[in-house]
Order: structure tokens, then sequence, then C-alpha cells
């Protein structure tokens, strides 16, 4: 039935249409015969019509593809019946009760007329619509036995997906879930075959070879028990889009994809207040440092979903400022965003006469600063480039939105500052002083927000590891004990956009990652998606810890004082700025001139006056936490931090 269009619809209505109001009155008399009420009929028939048709194209009913109609072109369909047929009804009684008129229509031939009437029109576009279906799947070829694990809504919308196109190749034998209320029972004919545990026996009794995990809430724990019950029972394993993914805009809830290490480290969704940051940022000019970057382009992303005035992409690498102003005029054109303007800098935040001038051009009210080096063991080689990038870096975009007046500023600050055994988590830091300080300054909500490790940003350990099993292995970590707090890249940045909304000035704000995780599960993980055993094919081999490295991360500084804001996944320490050291300004121009002439121990010995619990390390010789403090209240689990006292 392709070449059903809507003039057929309108055809069958002109022609059925009269026929369901004469058989209203036909059932009404209990006979063919109608004349005693011929007149009756006669001016009852072109005012139903004459309304039905009214109602119809006003509500766009004749501009649908009822071949694919769903239950909501139903729905449509039967309120506008019956919006008509109230219209109706309401001039039938007041002609009755309060005109003298021999047309007399009886008063049980409208409910009846109701009933015919959606029979009528209802009943050719429910024909199309099964026969579109039969048409389909008389052509479809048989596909994989395949089963849906998850039978809510998501695992229904991936059941309507594969019906609908059987060219993909599965065939859904059955769904998979726990919930003891749904064993047994059938969705769209479906039927739930069992739980989890049942995957072996279901792979051999139906043949089963493909599954779909649709569980988008799911935490890590479940994806990676689901991934490997599927891998003993022999079953290949797809996903749907994790909720940050959702949420992030780049994906659907009908995409699937293999597992991959994301999945297996998701945690329960966060509940972002989405409605309180989109006021924050709505037509306002926001700019972003370090917009090309990973952690900076999705911050971008997220800012112009928000309805920014204008969005200032600035950068120092051409390259990744041209493709991110790429994508998000893409964005735009894309999700009817016309009204921001996105606008691309190409500037350096070590040149702070270049920054000044920018700032003054642009006139930025908000700014993310997210510019910064962040690799650990090079910049251990490089501590002048930390210093210069990091520190001076802050300061100059500090300087630059102090002088015009920028009304929030937040900074993207790392795990690492928190007694930084590194020069990158020193310059850190420092950086995060420099931001509360400006903070009493102005008396501005200017805060910087503390997270760990960002899966997929570059850099990321995920790539090394995917690179070193590519070229064979071995596939390194530098201690079997060494763990890490992770986080996905659009989760980390909804997080900062949150912490945004909540500063009042002089905070920091400590993302709640969970648990860490031991970076030799992580490898082993990488190793066994990519479809390799570790020790049969790919070998997981111990470097030990490079300088500046420790075995642990650590989220509190001795002495700030944390709570949990009214989001459930953030901590503030509200005294953080009470720990500024006074000789900040004299100790950061110190470092400037030390970083000038590339002095490393006059870097070193400035860090650690301004930063007392600094202990550079050698390499191998881990510093392990010498403290652990419970932070209870979380409604989802006990969060436990590592403290170290300082040495």
């Amino acid at each position: 039935m392709h070449f059903l269009r809507n003039r057929h619809f309108l055809l069958a209505d002109l022609l059925l249409l009269p026929l369901a109001v004469y058989l209203a009155f036909v059932f009404r008399l209990d006979s063919f015969n109608v004349t005693p009420y011929w007149a009756s009929l006669a001016y009852y028939l072109p005012l139903t019509l004459a309304l039905l048709f009214l109602v119809f194209r006003s509500r766009g009913l004749y501009a649908r593809y009822w071949q694919f109609a769903s239950v909501g072109d139903l729905m449509l369909l039967l309120e506008s019946i019956g919006l008509a047929w109230l219209a109706t009804s309401i001039i039938i009684v007041g002609v009755r009760l309060f005109a003298a008129s021999a047309l007399v229509v009886p008063y049980s031939v409208l409910p009846i007329s109701l009933l015919t009437v959606l029979a009528a029109t209802a009943g050719p576009r429910l024909l199309a619509r099964v026969w579109q279906q039969r048409d389909k799947h008389s052509t479809a070829v048989a596909g994989k036995a395949t089963v849906i694990i998850g039978a809510g809504s998501a695992g229904v919308m991936i059941l309507r997906e594969l019906s609908e196109n059987p060219q993909v190749g599965l065939t859904v034998v059955g769904f998979v879930d726990d919930a003891p209320t749904k064993q047994g029972i059938r969705i769209h004919g479906v039927p739930v075959l069992g739980d989890r545990k049942a995957l072996r026996r279901l792979a051999r009794t139906y043949g089963i070879h493909h599954a779909v995990i649709a569980m988008p809430t799911a935490p890590g724990r479940e994806i990676r028990q689901i991934r490997q019950l599927c891998e003993a029972a022999g079953i290949e394993a797809q996903i749907i889009p994790g909720m940050y993914e959702l949420l992030g805009g780049k994906v659907r809830v009908n995409q699937l994809r293999t597992v991959q290490i994301e999945d297996l480290l998701r945690r329960e969704p966060v509940r972002t207040d989405v409605s309180a940051v989109a006021a924050l940022l709505q037509g306002r000019r926001v700019l972003v440092t370090g917009g090309g970057g990973s952690i900076g382009s999705e911050l971008c992303r997220q800012i112009l979903r928000c309805g920014p005035a204008e969005l200032i992409v600035l950068g120092h690498g051409e390259n990744s400022v041209f493709s991110i102003q790429n994508e998000l005029d893409a964005i735009r054109k894309a999700e009817g965003l016309l009204d921001s303007v996105v606008s691309a800098v190409i500037a350096d935040v070590r040149f702070l006469d270049r920054i000044k001038i920018v700032f003054e051009q642009m006139q930025p009210e908000i700014v993310f600063h997210a510019a910064a080096h962040k690799h650990v063991p090079l910049m251990e080689l490089n501590p002048a480039e930390a210093v210069i990038n990091n520190v001076i870096g802050t300061r100059n975009v500090l300087d630059a939105s102090y002088a015009v007046g920028v009304e929030r500023f937040v900074m993207i600050s790392t795990d690492k500052a928190v007694n930084p055994t590194s020069v990158m988590g020193a310059s850190k830091r420092a950086a995060e002083m420099l931001v509360l300080q400006m903070a009493g300054r102005t008396g501005k909500p200017y805060v910087a927000v503390r997270f760990g490790n960002v899966l997929g940003s570059r850099g990321s350990v995920i790539h090394t590891f995917n690179a070193q099993i590519a070229r064979g292995g071995p596939v390194t970590v530098t201690d079997p004990e060494m763990r890490r707090y992770f986080m996905t890249i659009p989760e980390a940045v909804q997080l900062v956009l949150q912490a945004a909304e909540l500063g009042h000035g002089g905070e920091i704000f400590v993302l709640d990652m969970g648990e860490p995780v031991r970076i030799v599960d992580l490898a082993r993980d990488v190793i066994e998606l990519s479809g390799l055993e570790v020790g049969h094919d790919i070998d997981i081999a111990f470097s030990g810890l490079r300088p500046g490295e420790k075995l642990y991360e650590e989220l509190f500084i001795p002495g700030e004082e944390y709570r949990r804001t009214r989001h459930e996944k953030i901590f503030i320490a509200a005294n953080a700025s009470l720990l500024v050291d006074a000789s900040l300004d004299g100790t950061v121009h110190l470092l400037k001139l030390a970083a000038e002439r590339d002095d490393r121990a006059g870097i070193v010995l400035a860090f650690r006056s301004l930063i007392p619990e600094y202990t550079p390390i050698p390499q191998g010789a881990p510093k392990r936490p010498a403290l652990v403090v419970q932070v209870a209240g979380s409604p989802a689990m006990e969060m436990a931090f590592e403290l170290g006292k300082g040495n």
C-alpha cells in the first residue's frame, strides 16, 4: 500500500462518512427504511460532514503518512472525531430545545453515529497500517536470533525499531528482564523469556547469537555482569547509548553499538537541573578558554544547547578550534539555535596583552577556564611550561575578566591539585588559589571545580591502551595498586555547569566520582572488549611509577570543610578562600621569574613555599594516603575519600 496518499483517504471519507451517518439511523430504527426521518437525515448529514472535514483539516489529519501511523496519530484521530461529534451534538440538541422545527434528530442517533463515524474513518487508516506491517514481514529475511536485555521503555523502542527495519538482520525472539513481575508476559507479542542468569540456557534453546542491552540508566557493574554472561553464553552483545550520551545530544536511544569501556564504568545517572543551568546561560555572552580541547569542546556543545547570545571559543590550536567551530555551526542549524552566535578566537592565555584585547572586544559575561597543560610526567620534564600556562595563564584570564567585569568565572581543576606530588598538580593548586583570591577581590561567583581522569579525553589512558593493543602489546600499567577516579566527558561537563550555577564566590566544588578504579582492571577490560584474552593474546606489564605520580589520587585538602550541596553529586568547600596564602602574589611573581629562566629548583622551591603539602616524589616511591575520611549522606552510596596529611 505504498501508493496510498492522503487524497485517497479523503476520497474514502467522502464515500464512507455518508454511509456511516445513514447506518446510524438504520441502527436506531432497526430498519433500512429511514423514510420517516428522511428530512432529519438530509440536514444532519451535511452538518456532520462539514464539521468533520473542518476539524480534520484544521488538525492536519490529511497531512499524515498513515502507513506508519502511531498511537499518537490514532489519538489525534479520536480527539478530532470527538470534537466534531461534540459540536454536532450541541447544535442538534440546541435545535430541539430552542427552535420550533420539524427536523428532529433522535437523541440516540448521536452516540450511534459517533461509533459508525469512528469505524468509517479509523478503519481504512488502520488497515493501511496493518497492511504495511504485513507487507514488511512478508518480504523480511530471517536474521540473527536476538534477545533484548531490558523489557523497559528503551527495550520496547528497540523492538519496534528492529521490527520496522528487518534489513538490520536481527530477529527478536524474546526479552530478558530480572523483574519477577515481567516473567512470562508478552510485549507486542514478544515473550519475556527469563532473567539474565538464564542467558546460557536461552542461547541453547532458541539459538540466540545476538543480544541488545537496552538499559541506558544501568550502572557499570550491571553492564559488566551482563556482558560477561553474554560472553559465557557465546552471545554477541550490543548496547544502546548510556544516559550521558543521550543528554549530550550526539546519539539517540535507538542507535546500537558495541559495549565500550564507558559502559563498564557507568554510575547511576546524575540528575542535572537543566532548567537552572539554561537560565544561567541563556541570552548571555559565554567564553570558553581551551575551547578546542576535550573538556572545552564538550563545554561548548552543552553551553550552545542552553541558548547563549554568543559563545566565544578561545584556543591557541587553530585546527582544534576550527573543528569545534564547524561542529557547533552544524548543531546550530540542525537544532534551530540560530539566535546563538558562535565566535572562534585564536589566542594563547600565556600572553596577557592579547587576552585583554580579546576580552575588551568580546565583553564576555561568563567565563569557563579550561585551558591547561595536564600531563603529569610531561610537566615534570617541562616545569616552566606548567607554570607559564597553568598559573600565569590563569592569572592572565582572571585579570582580563576583572578588567571587563565578568560576572561569573569557573576554572576546571583536578584532583591532582590535592596534596600534590607533581608540578602539574602544584600548578593547578596555585591556579585555584588565584581564582579564590579574585573571588574575594570582586565579590562575584568565581569558583573552581575539581574532578579526576576523564575517559575519552586527549591523552587518556584508554587511548594509550588501545594503541598498545593495536601494536600487539604489552599493555603497560605503572603499578598493580594504582587507582584513579574516572568520569565520562559529558558527565564531567554537566556537573561543571551545575557547579557553576551553584557558586556564590570563593568556593571549590568537588564532584562525586564514585569509587576509584584500579588501572590494571581497566586495562583488562579494554583488552577483553577488544576481543582478546589477557595472558594469551595480550600481556599486562608493570612499569613502575613515573615522576610525580602517586598510587591514589585525593580529593580533599586538610583544612577544607566540605558539605553536600543541594545537588547530591557535588560537594562544596565554602571555606576554601580562607586557605589562600597571603604571600600568593609575591610567590606567583617568583614562579614567573623562575619559569622564564627555566629554573627548575626555583620553581619547586616557590611551589613548596606556597603549598606546604606539595611533596615531589622520586620515581618508584609511591605516596600512599595517610587517612580515610567518610563523607555520609549520599542517597546512593557512602563515599570514601583518601586524604593525605601532607609531608
